[in-house]
């Protein structure tokens, strides 16, 4: 009796999160057949997001998109873990296959840190961030402007990426440095 009672709990689940990708869809998400969006996943300019097919961004999900010109592209088979944070005010772009776990935080901005004017009216500073094909990024890594993330690579949990990463290299740290390659 409970493992009928978890097969029909979890085909209501699936059945609420197509619901509300098919939500997002009208909202303006340029998404593909079969995603899943989790309960509580917030989308800010859903018009400039693209979801590639069987995306699945789970509760709490939030994708930031701050300015009209920015954009954010996911690939196929993507999965974005809970209480993820993408913010964008020009481009994020992750590829097909990629595995992001729980917490992770991807920025394409930053503010300046001049002196002369206090730091929260410095302007921002934007760089396009692109993860590529077959990545697997831990939780609660941080992945900042300007990054480039090879094929194949996987960042360790906690890590802040602040430079470019090699196909099939494994980081990790603060900041980020190679530990070793994929064989």
């Amino acid at each position: 009796m409970q493992k009928q009672l978890y097969v029909l709990k979890n085909l209501f689940r699936v059945m609420t999160e197509r619901l509300r990708s098919h939500y997002f869809s009208i909202q303006g998400v340029r998404m593909s057949s079969k995603c899943l969006v989790g309960k509580g996943v917030k989308i800010e300019r859903p018009w400039n997001v693209k979801l590639g097919r069987r995306c699945i961004l789970q509760p709490l999900v939030w994708l930031n998109i701050c300015d009209d010109s920015g954009r954010l592209g996911i690939g196929e088979y993507t999965f974005i873990g809970r209480m993820t944070a993408i913010e964008v005010v020009k481009s994020v772009n992750i590829g097909k296959n990629c595995l992001i776990s729980p917490g992770v935080y991807i920025t394409d901005h930053n503010h300046s840190t001049g002196t002369g004017e206090p730091i929260f009216r410095q302007p921002c500073k934007s760089a396009p961030v692109e993860i590529g094909d077959d990545v697997w990024i831990g939780a609660n890594s941080v992945i900042l402007p300007g990054v480039t993330i090879g094929n194949g690579a996987v960042v360790a949990a906690g890590a802040v990426v602040n430079k470019d990463v090699p196909s099939l290299a494994i980081v990790g740290g603060v900041p980020a440095s190679i530990i070793r390659y994929r064989k």
